[in-house]
C-alpha cells in the first residue's frame, strides 16, 4: 500500500509543492516548526533513508541542497538545517527549515500558516528553485 507521501508526490493529495523531480518531490510540512518548513522524499518508497542504495542516496542530497539552496534564497537566513527523523511515515524523507540559532529546531513548537501563507511560501521557494535548475 502506498504511503501518504507517495499519495502526496503523485498528487493523490494536495500538498504545497516546493520542488519536484522524476525522482525526488518537495513540500511543506503541514504542522510546520517554522514558515519555509519543507519536507524531501524520494518518489520511489524506502522506509529508512540508509536503506537507499549508495547513488540514490547521493542523488537524494544533492536535490535536497537545491531545495536548500531555494529555501535560503526565498527566506534569507543564516542556515538551514537537515534533520533526518521521524517514525510517523515510513517513508524516507528530509526535514528543511531556515534557521537563525539552533533554537529554531525545535519540533515540540509549531506555528500556524494560513492557506494563504502557507502557498504563497511554496511559490516563493518553487520560483526559486526553478531559478537553480
Amino acid at each position: 500500500m502506498a504511503t501518504i507521501f507517495s499519495k502526496i508526490a503523485a498528487g493523490e493529495i494536495p500538498s504545497y509543492k516546493c520542488a519536484s523531480s522524476d525522482k525526488f518531490y518537495a513540500f511543506l510540512d503541514i504542522n510546520p516548526v517554522g514558515q519555509a518548513h519543507t519536507l524531501v522524499i524520494p518518489r520511489k518508497e524506502v522506509d529508512y533513508i540508509f536503506d537507499m542504495e549508495d547513488d540514490e542516496l547521493a542523488e537524494f542530497q544533492v536535490f535536497a541542497k537545491k531545495v536548500a539552496k531555494a529555501i535560503k534564497a526565498a527566506f534569507p537566513c543564516k542556515k538551514v538545517a537537515q534533520i533526518v527523523l521521524g517514525l510517523d511515515v515510513n517513508h524516507a524523507h528530509i526535514h528543511l527549515l531556515p534557521i537563525n540559532s539552533e533554537a529554531d529546531v525545535d519540533f515540540h513548537k509549531h506555528v500556524k500558516l494560513s492557506d494563504e501563507e502557507m502557498k504563497a511560501t511554496a511559490d516563493k521557494i518553487f520560483a526559486e528553485f526553478e531559478k537553480l535548475a
